[in-house]
C-alpha cells in the first residue's frame, strides 16, 4: 500500500480536509461566542394575534429566561420552547430565530375551564389539567367543579358541553361534572340539583335520560309549587325517583342502570 503514490495522496489529502473542518468548526463555534451574537431581546407574543392575559413580563423573566442558555446561534430552541412551557399558564409555545440577537417566542395560554379532581388542579377548555394559581382562575369567576378516572379529562369536557345543551331547554348548567371508576355520570346543577345519570352505552343513551327530565320538569316544578328538588335519579328505564326538600323520596319502578 505505501508503494501506491495515488492512495496515499488520496489519504493525505482526506486528513488535510478533516483537518481544515475542524479548524472551521473551531473557529464557526469560537465567532459564534463573540458578544455581537449575544441574546439582547426575547420578544413573547400570543399565538394568533390573541393577546396574553395570564402570562406577563415578570413570570417570563423568572421562570423562563434563566434556563435559556448560548447565543443566537447556539441557544437550543428546544429547551428554550419547554422553558417557556414550564411556565404557570403556558399551554404551547413555539421559538424561532430572529436575525441579529431576537428570540419570537410565541405562547398559546390556557383558558381555565373549572377545577380537577381535590388537589387543587385546574381544567382548561380544550381538556388539559394543569397546575396555576386558583386565585387567578377565579378573577374570570367562579370556577366549575370536574372529576373522572385518569385520562378521561378530554371526554369529561366534550360531555360537560353535551350537558350543556340538552340542558338548555328547561335553562339550568352544570356546575359540577363527575365520571365515576365505574363510568357513571353524575352532574350538580347550578339550581341546586344533582342528577344521577348513571352508565350509558352511547350519548344516544345519556340524552334520552336528560330528555326524559327535561320534558317534564315545567309540571313537576309547578307540581311542587316553590320546593326545591334536592336529587333526581334517572337510572330507571321508564321513570326517574325525586328527593325533594321537605318530601319523602318517591320512586318510579324498573331496575337502575
Amino acid at each position: 500500500m505505501w508503494q501506491d503514490v495515488k492512495m496515499l495522496n488520496a489519504i493525505t489529502n482526506a486528513l488535510l480536509g478533516l483537518v481544515l473542518l475542524t479548524w472551521l468548526a473551531s473557529g464557526l463555534w469560537w465567532l459564534a461566542q463573540w458578544p455581537i451574537f449575544a441574546l439582547k431581546t426575547i420578544r413573547v407574543e400570543g399565538m394568533a394575534e390573541e393577546p396574553l392575559h395570564r402570562v406577563n413580563r415578570l413570570t417570563i423573566r423568572a421562570g423562563a429566561v434563566p434556563r435559556i442558555k448560548g447565543s443566537f446561534f447556539t441557544a437550543d430552541l428546544d429547551a428554550a420552547r419547554a422553558a417557556f412551557e414550564s411556565v404557570p399558564w403556558v399551554r404551547k409555545a413555539t421559538v424561532r430565530r430572529e436575525w441579529p440577537d431576537k428570540l419570537i417566542v410565541m405562547i398559546e395560554e390556557h383558558r381555565a375551564l373549572g377545577t380537577w379532581g381535590d388537589d387543587g388542579r385546574l381544567l382548561s377548555v380544550k381538556g388539559d389539567v394543569f397546575t396555576a394559581n386558583l386565585a387567578e382562575a377565579e378573577d374570570d369567576g367562579e370556577l366549575l367543579k370536574f372529576n373522572g378516572p385518569e385520562g378521561s379529562e378530554q371526554d369529561v369536557v366534550a360531555y360537560y358541553r353535551r350537558f350543556c345543551d340538552w340542558l338548555a331547554p328547561i335553562e339550568v348548567m352544570p356546575e359540577t361534572v363527575v365520571l365515576s371508576n365505574r363510568y357513571a355520570w353524575t352532574i350538580k346543577l347550578d339550581n341546586g340539583m344533582t342528577m344521577e345519570l348513571g352508565r350509558a352505552e352511547s350519548d344516544a343513551a345519556l340524552k334520552e335520560r336528560i330528555d326524559r327530565l327535561v320534558a317534564v320538569y315545567p309540571q313537576l316544578m309547578e307540581g311542587l309549587k316553590g320546593k326545591k328538588i334536592e336529587h333526581v335519579d334517572m337510572r330507571y328505564p321508564n321513570g326517574l325517583a325525586l328527593k325533594v326538600d321537605g318530601l319523602l323520596p318517591v320512586a318510579s319502578s324498573g331496575k337502575k342502570k
